[in-house]
């Protein structure tokens, strides 16, 4: 039995007691269990996929849909699409009550799982969801937390099958034991869960808002020093462009093709799906450039029969932009810093080859990333899909900067390198809170529904 699948009392959450008289359950990755609770297989105590909608129903009868992406690791439904039942997927066809508990069986990793609650006419879900309705004496709420406890889910997903799309045959996870506890206790577990997991939502969205304004703060520092630079007493004047307004009276306003000596276009061969070994080539991908930082390990090994057209091989310095991707994301840049050998520019990122004594190329990357450098970007962006769209090279020659003295440009970089770092740390650090507070959220649940805490005996 792995680690994993050991359910365990949380340690923050001591101030509950543990169940007074156990007894073994039988099941190996469940332990211990109250005296008086009992051990069921779900296909005992609940109705497996009752309803479908038949192949020839009415093409014309609305639908409310609901797919595995619409639903959340934490069991919110947060996506629902309405729609004609002619034009939904082949596999919108199973039918929810009030009442229903849904499961992800394929892509069980991502552990979707949602209780439905007062579903609107004729919603219809995913057949990659196994519909579990409750029966006996297992109530709604409390199965919609036991069916997310880890000593379920993780069972689930380490039995699933396939790499990319991982499903589990629903007859067998019918065969899965659930503790189940005494019906009027099913209630106050729920209700006692109810209430804590809501205190935790609750602290996790205010750290999910801090993270937020710090993002707002990061970005509106790096567009006032590439827009207005350090000094807030220098004169100003009016750029002449209309979405940039006034800038310091001594910079300039030109076109990127006057600070750009080359831009060149990398190679894409058709790569293996891992990463590079040592003493092999790879291709970057172009999750490489994020945000102004370069990631080296997203990259995919050369297979060994090719041969590397070392003139892309990535350098230390070089100016990287992508050329293609969402509209959002396309024209992101960095300068790479530390790159490991052998790593070759792919065909969907630029290598700008800047003119030294011009432009300093960190400065260059802030400017591209502050609101006023992606605005021509994704306004000037074209693509045959807005989903993907590209930038030519006579676009990105066309683009506005402004640039100070390089004195200045210098200055700004190290100002904004220092300020992105200490922001981007205190992001990082609540980050960690907010995984924190979400183990904490999954192991109170495990611990309730497998009998290791007593909730109705907390420590004063």
């Amino acid at each position: 039995m792995s680690q994993a699948q050991k359910v365990e009392m949380p340690t923050a959450q001591r101030r509950y007691k543990p169940y007074v008289a156990c007894k073994d359950s039988g099941v190996e990755w469940l332990g211990e269990i109250p005296a008086h609770w009992e051990v069921k297989r779900l296909k005992h105590i609940a109705r497996l996929n009752p309803e479908t909608v038949r192949e020839d129903h009415d093409p014309g009868m609305e639908i409310v849909y609901v797919d595995i992406g619409g639903v959340d690791n934490l069991g919110r439904i947060i996506e629902r699409e309405s729609l004609t039942f002619g034009a939904a997927p082949s596999r919108a066809r199973r039918i929810v009550r009030d009442g229903d508990v849904i499961v992800s069986t394929v892509r069980t990793y991502l552990r979707a799982i949602a209780a439905i609650r007062e579903p609107e006419l004729g919603t219809i879900v995913s057949t990659g969801f196994a519909v579990i309705r409750p029966a006996g004496e297992l109530t709604t709420d409390f199965a919609a937390y036991a069916l997310r406890a880890s000593y379920f889910v993780e069972r689930v997903v380490a039995n699933s099958k396939g790499v990319s799309f991982p499903a589990i045959n629903e007859s067998e996870m019918a065969t899965y034991e659930i503790a189940r506890p005494p019906e009027p206790e099913q209630r106050v577990i729920a209700a006692f869960l109810d209430r804590e997991t809501a205190r935790i939502d609750a602290l996790v969205a205010k750290k999910e808002r801090l993270i937020e304004l710090l993002q707002e703060k990061r970005t509106a520092l790096i567009t006032r020093a590439v827009t207005k630079g350090l000094d807030p007493n220098v004169p100003m004047k009016d750029s002449g462009v209309e979405w940039l307004g006034e800038i310091p009276a001594h910079w300039e306003v030109l076109n990127a093709g006057r600070v750009i000596n080359r831009i060149e276009q990398g190679w894409s061969p058709v790569a293996e799906d891992r990463q590079a070994e040592d003493g092999e080539w790879g291709v970057i991908k172009l999750s490489a450039v994020v945000k102004g930082s370069f990631v080296p390990s997203e990259h995919k090994a050369m297979p060994a029969d090719l041969s590397p057209d070392t003139r892309y091989e990535i350098r230390d310095g070089d100016f990287l932009l992508t050329r293609a991707n969402t509209p959002d994301l396309v024209g992101d840049v960095c300068v790479v810093r530390s790159t490991p050998p052998r790593l070759m520019l792919c065909d969907l990122v630029y290598r700008l080859d800047l003119r030294s004594d011009r432009v300093v190329p960190a400065f260059l990357t802030y400017w591209f990333l502050s609101p006023s450098g992606r605005y021509q970007i994704e306004v000037e962006a074209r693509g045959s899909s807005q989903s993907m769209v590209k930038v030519s090279q006579g676009l990105i020659r066309a683009w506005t900067v402004v640039l100070p003295p390089a004195a200045e440009q210098r200055a700004i970089a190290t100002f904004l390198e220092r300020e992105r770092t200490r922001i981007d740390a205190l992001i990082a650090t609540v980050r960690q809170a907010i995984d924190r507070l979400k183990e904490l959220r999954t192991a109170l649940i495990s611990a309730a529904v497998a009998g290791k805490i007593d909730v109705c005996q907390e420590v004063a």
